[in-house]
């Protein structure tokens, strides 16, 4: 039993950090090769463009810079979830065709993403924006990873002091007040039991 609560923690903290891993931006330094449009299943046809079940989804073709290919989508989100805010797909698809280069003379961008490509479920991430960098090479600093998981961790941190406190003035005091209440009418139950006894052993 004493492993379970250190086991349950684990798991929360793998669901919490896969769960920032997904939504949290990511960055790839990758060159394009090209785009298409592709018309998929989905689950409902209750999007605008959507018929009998499907819709189309445009796609940013890329390869990593030792060949690798790497595929995002380009899907708006709109107002909802994930709040990327998103409403420049069609924007960003042209500014990817106008990326698409060769490996003889490359351009190199840098994409920001969210998501993770699995091809079994074909899944792929989906691409919030493009910017052009000088090479294969270039590296930014995560910012806004890095300021999210702080102003994440010192909520957490507020929460906990809170929970703290709380515990230590109100129920910590609750529970005494419960035990010494416990031990008063367990003497009390004990002297009656002792008085009755030698009631008992008088008569």
């Amino acid at each position: 039993m004493r492993f379970v609560k250190p086991v349950l923690l684990l798991i929360l903290l793998l669901l919490v950090g896969g769960f920032l891993y997904f939504y949290l931006p990511s960055h790839d330094v990758v060159r394009i090769v090209g785009t298409d449009v592709k018309r998929v299943d989905i689950a409902g046809g209750s999007q605008p463009e959507s018929v009998a079940g499907t819709r189309d989804v445009r796609f940013i073709n890329a390869v990593w810079p030792d060949g690798s290919p790497r595929v995002y989508r380009n899907e708006e989100t709109g107002w909802g979830f994930p709040w990327y805010f998103k409403f420049d797909s069609g924007n960003l698809q042209a500014e990817a065709q106008s990326l698409v280069s060769s490996a003889e003379t490359p351009k190199w961008v840098r994409v920001t993403h969210y998501g993770w490509r699995f091809p079994m479920f074909s899944m792929f991430p989906n691409a919030t924006s493009i910017e052009q960098v000088a090479g294969p090479d270039d590296e930014s600093l995560p910012w806004f990873n890095i300021v999210f998981l702080l102003l994440l961790a010192f909520v957490i941190w507020q929460i906990w002091r809170f929970v703290a406190r709380f515990r230590e003035e109100r129920i910590e005091p609750f529970i005494d007040r419960l035990d010494d209440g416990a031990d008063e009418l367990a003497n009390d139950a004990d002297g009656f039991l002792r008085r009755l006894r030698d009631r008992f052993d008088g008569s």
